[in-house]
């Protein structure tokens, strides 16, 4: 097939390359996108498993960033066609929406680092005091620096506004420069309900790998997609399908993403590159998308085959020895907080859980502050307490308590 509807009309496909995906099956790839695709740091995604360390516990689990990013690429464009398809007129949409959507598509994940959100959530807090950082905004420097180091030829507009697309769903998100058509935000990330693109794909694509079975079909929702009010919108008959969108994801935050095993293998990768970080300047590099764009999962094969003598690789070198020998930090208790004790609770931390255990007069092992991790979960379906669909949804929230060195008797 080489043509694709488009408003009633056709699309030359001729000058495309095509990829088989196991997700979507044939995806095309424009020459303007091909530009950022065949560069050293796009193909870094490669090197990146879109679930991190998650393989480890779930062997199929070892997809990667480079097919997620290929996939919200091709959703992207879908979504504007079928849109533009039905409304195209009354709408207005024109090939700078289309090119702008699909490149937000395609470069949302190009700033994450090694093993996805760990990298940010756990590693980079603790060896920089908190410092708050962000794959998105991570993103937005690696797409200035590709396009200046390949002096890649496009709009700067379509730059700008792609660049908006990716933060949309920040917290501190730019300012909109487009004044009109803001539902091209709600594509790719949307910051109004949660609802895009890019979980279509991870949602379907993760459950698939992990050999979760998952009711969900994005392609109802894709198909039902109107604007309404500058919004992107979907039928009230599918509740349900957007329902399943949210339970899904929740579902495999907890029986996939926060397994027990796969916590403790992340609680050891991250005192490992703590050990390592002095050594390797792993957290510097986020400062210069230049280094940036050389860190990847490999990182560990690296510290495991280092012929240094730096006491701190060597004790690197030992926990990630542990985990190939599957010497894992034991897991040991998870309380669930009741939705209504929520607005009550206190984190618990280490030090919790040390001033609560038994003097054992036997002369028994007793526990330090440092023998005890303790990870704090929240799963909802999203938006915290409010619910997309309702707008009134109360979380859950889980305690998770991995011990490193003992195992409570």
């Amino acid at each position: 097939m080489r043509a694709t509807a488009n408003n009633g009309g056709y699309r030359d496909r001729r000058s495309m390359k095509h990829v088989l995906d196991n997700v979507h099956g044939y995806i095309y790839l424009d020459p303007l996108f091909l530009q950022f695709i065949d560069t050293e740091q796009f193909q870094r995604l490669r090197d990146l498993k879109q679930l991190g360390l998650t393989h480890m516990v779930y062997p199929g689990a070892a997809h990667s960033r480079f097919e997620h990013s290929l996939g919200v690429y091709w959703l992207a464009g879908e979504a504007v066609n079928k849109v533009n398809f039905y409304q195209g007129q009354e709408l207005g949409i024109e090939e700078f929406d289309r090119n702008t959507v699909k490149l937000a598509g395609l470069l949302h994940d190009i700033g994450h680092g090694p093993f996805s959100h760990m990298f940010e959530r756990e590693f980079l807090p603790r060896v920089l005091d908190g410092y708050e950082w962000s794959h998105e905004d991570m993103s937005l420097k690696m797409i200035d620096y590709i396009v200046d180091k390949h002096c890649i030829d496009i709009d700067s507009a379509i730059l700008k506004t792609a660049k908006e697309m990716i933060l949309a769903s920040s917290e501190h998100g730019p300012q909109k420069s487009m004044t009109e058509k803001h539902f091209l935000y709600d594509i790719v990330a949307n910051g109004r309900t949660e609802i895009d693109v890019d979980k279509f794909d991870y949602i379907v694509r993760d459950s698939r790998a992990c050999g979760i079975g998952s009711g969900f079909q994005f392609e109802r929702l894709m198909e039902t997609m109107r604007v309404m009010d500058d919004e992107i919108c979907y039928r009230a008959n599918e509740y349900l399908t957007l329902h399943k969108l949210f339970a899904t994801r929740a579902d495999l935050h907890r029986t996939v993403y926060t397994h027990p095993k796969v916590k403790a293998i992340e609680l050891m990768v991250v005192d490992a590159l703590c050990y390592a970080n002095a050594d390797l300047g792993i957290a510097a590099s986020i400062q210069k998308p230049s280094e940036f764009w050389k860190l990847d999962d490999s990182i560990l094969k690296w510290i495991e085959t280092s012929d240094s003598d730096s006491p701190s690789l060597k004790e690197a070198k030992n926990l990630i020895q542990r985990i190939r020998k599957r010497d894992l930090y034991q897991y040991c208790n998870q309380f669930s907080v009741p939705k209504d004790k929520l607005e009550n609770f206190k984190d618990i931390t280490p030090q919790d859980i040390i001033c609560s255990q038994v003097q054992n007069k036997s002369g028994g092992v007793t526990l330090k502050e440092e023998d005890v991790a303790v990870s704090t979960v929240k799963i909802d379906l999203t938006h915290g307490r409010m619910n997309p669909l309702e707008r009134y949804l109360k979380p859950n929230l889980i305690m998770i308590i991995i011990k490193p060195l003992f195992v409570f008797l």
